[in-house]
């Protein structure tokens, strides 16, 4: 997993009897991602390993790879193999268009079929408390789609067997209605926005105080 990485993943992937490695990701001296250490990284360690990787608004670092950047991580992960296992807790905070944050997930898939997704709508549906989601996986064919299936159902039936569906029809009925999601859409680039300015305000302020620290990526 990225070294940052929300606090959470570390106790998931240990109770699921892993051991637990760090790629480099944010170097704090810049304040930016270390893509060369992380492709270094990538590129080092033994084949067929399972990469934790955040589709957007990357949690803590809000450090995202550009586009060209997310294709280098691509050619790596070919290369060697790797699994990729996205989580997708932020998607529409980054971008006005939502469809935007998860280009890295669509360009992956696209291109390779050793892929994974978790999808919160905790935060962008405002379901805290439904704990609604999703989990989708790219399989290869048929015959692997039907072993897939049976071994989710294995880890399911014995953990809660039926999930509550009121979240998750809150979000079927909106997402199934074009006039709903374009509100839902709205809304949710409303929120984006008052957030990305919260942080040009808290920049500026600080400059008025007299800091004449470096805070740009605050706001990149």
């Amino acid at each position: 997993m990225p070294n940052p990485t929300w606090s959470l993943h570390h106790n998931i992937i240990k109770s699921c009897g892993f051991e637990l490695t760090y790629f480099r990701w944010y170097n704090p001296k810049t304040k930016r991602i270390d893509m060369a250490g992380m492709l270094e990284d990538l590129e080092n360690m033994e084949d067929e390993q399972i990469l934790l990787l955040q589709v957007s608004c990357q949690n803590p670092s809000g450090c995202d790879p550009t586009k060209e950047e997310w294709n280098q991580i691509l050619e790596v992960v070919k290369k060697k193999r790797h699994f990729v296992f996205f989580d997708s807790a932020y998607q529409g905070f980054a971008n006005d268009d939502y469809m935007e944050d998860t280009w890295s997930l669509r360009t992956f898939a696209e291109n390779y079929s050793r892929v994974m997704l978790t999808q919160s709508f905790s935060k962008n549906f405002g379901l805290y408390g439904e704990r609604t989601g999703c989990l989708s996986m790219v399989c290869k064919d048929h015959d692997e789609q039907l072993k897939v299936q049976t071994i989710l159902k294995d880890t399911c039936l014995p953990e809660y067997s039926n999930p509550p569906i009121h979240g998750a029809r809150i979000v079927d009925v909106i997402l199934g209605d074009e006039q709903l999601k374009s509100e839902w859409h709205e809304e949710v680039k409303a929120m984006s926005r008052r957030l990305k300015n919260n942080r040009t305000q808290m920049i500026e302020k600080l400059k008025a105080l007299g800091s004449t620290h470096d805070w740009s990526h605050i706001v990149s």
